[in-house]
């Protein structure tokens, strides 16, 4: 598949690379909590809660919140529509990649 001008296809959602990181360790993972993401990207707890933010509203992630003890534990979980948008945004990556010259 070559697109005309495929930059323009690419989901604006996955230019942030914390969340390209998020999406990428949720497609791999059924669930992950939200320490876990913190030390798996390396970003502080106001950032990568921005951005977890974000593509909840987008419908790309899922937030499950329970309790471990007394704690709250947050754990987010990739949607199908958000698995779609990804998948799609990395054919697209993968089709500019390939047409290079």
């Amino acid at each position: 598949m070559v697109l005309k001008n495929p930059i323009e296809k690419l989901n604006k959602i996955f230019e942030s690379r914390i969340r390209l990181g998020v999406m990428s360790v949720l497609m791999v993972n059924e669930e992950v909590n939200f320490n876990d993401l913190k030390q798996l990207l390396e970003v502080t707890d106001g950032n990568l809660a921005t951005h977890l933010n974000v593509l909840e509203e987008s419908g790309y992630i899922k937030v499950h919140k329970s309790f471990i003890g007394r704690k709250t534990n947050t754990a987010y979980a990739v949607t199908r529509p958000g698995e779609k948008a990804f998948k799609d945004h990395l054919k697209i990556l993968e089709s500019m990649i390939r047409n290079i010259s």
